[in-house]
């Protein structure tokens, strides 16, 4: 090949590069392994892993222990969806674009929508891609965030909306709820509120629906799907988009990724909505077709007149929740939503009964994520988060992490998956963690 070429050895295909830049010595670099040295060296080194799920596990803010029924990895394994790809030929993926537009029929049912897209890539560009949706809508150049909606979705929106001329005002926290405060106005494009809030509290949407309606803004919900199966659907409650993530649908926790997000809006918007949408029609005989319905917005086609950036999707996670959805049905979901919520009454009347510990806001309902304050502060979470640790049980997020006002907050969320027997260690632990620490 150096020879088809025109060099003499491998060093002339570095002749660009300047002399006294290169290397002198030799890379640093072990010799090869054989094959059964490196499948042990990668289990030895696998097994210094610790998954959360592997004992008890309470943590959430965005990525929840759930647990999903056989069949979703039995057929999202199986060799024509873990190869599929973006469906650009769509008369040869009837296959795939029926599961994306069964997918995007069960979001749109869940969520009290028209339509919805083909997923997204996770919740918080989907939240960043509803804002956008706003502003090019309404004309308007500025939104409303909720300081309740997720961090990392915040930091996303700022991300997407630092240089589109677009101000971004977060709405404060009071109380453990979103205070909107007159701070919607004639010149907002959108609202944005997340149900239930980063603090597992239920946030009020008719008061949201209602400010939207009178200043012209779009209301938007980021929300927790699982929780659906309780709480009204935002569509229900006169929104006009709703996004969330789906990794409660059946997405391992692994590492926080990856996971999916979901789109669904109102049928006027439908030619604005990001990413592509798959839809059902009849072939020249008669017989039921799918096809990809919108996909002009996309970058790859129309460049920088694309409302979005969104080029592909997270489809085998999306096709996971699809599988999931379907096995579970409205009734299982309702099932779910009900055990995840009673355990975390059980784990707030439980910890709230020991002594340092308490409820954050104890008038506030929430779903299946708990906030709870220690008498100690920040040092006694710490504690009480190691101490957790050391006797396996993954648990504590505090949020004075993100929140400068919350000293010594911390939540816990508990799943379908948690046992009484998880909340009585839990609780245990912290009777040990605490009476230590009033000791001292």
């Amino acid at each position: 090949m150096l020879g088809e070429i025109g060099a003499k050895d491998f060093q002339d295909l570095f002749g660009n590069i300047p002399a006294d830049i290169r290397l002198k010595r030799a890379l640093d670099i072990e010799g090869g392994l054989t094959e059964q040295d490196l499948d042990e060296r990668i289990k030895e080194k696998g097994s210094w892993n610790r998954p959360a799920a592997e004992g008890s596990c309470f943590l959430g803010g965005g990525t929840w222990d759930h647990s999903w029924p056989a069949v979703v990895d039995q057929l999202s394994g199986r060799t024509e969806f873990l190869t599929a790809y973006t469906p650009y030929q769509p008369e040869c993926s009837q296959g795939t674009l029926q599961c994306i537009f069964e997918f995007q029929s069960m979001m749109a049912e869940l969520c009290g929508m028209d339509v919805a897209n083909a997923s997204m890539y996770d919740g918080a560009s989907a939240c960043a891609e509803a804002l956008l949706l706003a502003t090019s809508t309404t004309r308007r150049k500025r939104v409303v965030v909720s300081k309740g909606l997720h961090p990392d979705a915040r930091a996303t929106i700022q991300t997407y909306l630092r240089y589109q001329n677009i101000e971004v005002v977060e709405a404060p926290l009071r109380n453990g709820v979103t205070d909107w405060n007159g701070s919607v106005d004639s010149q907002t494009a959108a609202v944005l509120v997340q149900q239930p809030n980063f603090l597992g509290n239920v946030e009020a949407l008719d008061p949201v629906a209602a400010s939207c309606q009178e200043t012209g803004a779009l209301a938007v919900a980021s929300i927790n799907p699982i929780a659906l199966g309780l709480l009204r659907s935002p569509g229900h409650a006169g929104f006009d988009i709703v996004v969330g993530e789906g990794q409660p649908l059946g997405i391992p926790m692994g590492y926080g990724g990856p996971h999916f997000g979901f789109f669904a809006t109102r049928q006027k918007f439908v030619r604005k909505i990001p990413g592509r949408l798959v839809g059902a029609t009849l072939d020249q005989e008669g017989r039921k077709a799918y096809t990809l319905t919108f996909q002009t917005r996309e970058q790859h086609i129309r460049r920088e007149k694309a409302t979005s950036n969104i080029c592909t999707n997270n489809a085998l996670m999306a096709l996971r929740g699809c599988i999931h959805l379907a096995a579970l049905g409205p009734k299982g979901l309702e099932e779910i939503a009900c055990v995840s919520r009673q355990r975390a009454l059980q784990l707030a009347e439980e910890l709230s009964s020991v002594d340092g510990i308490e409820l954050a806001w104890p008038d506030r309902p929430f779903f299946n994520e708990v906030a709870f304050r220690a008498a100690g502060g920040n040092p006694a979470v710490a504690q009480f988060k190691t101490t957790l640790a050391q006797n396996g049980i993954q648990a504590v997020l505090p949020m004075s992490r993100w929140y400068e006002d919350m000293e010594g907050v911390f939540t816990l969320a508990c799943t379908e998956r948690t046992r009484s027997k998880d909340i009585k260690r839990l609780c245990d632990q912290a009777q040990n963690t605490f009476r230590l620490e009033v000791s001292l």
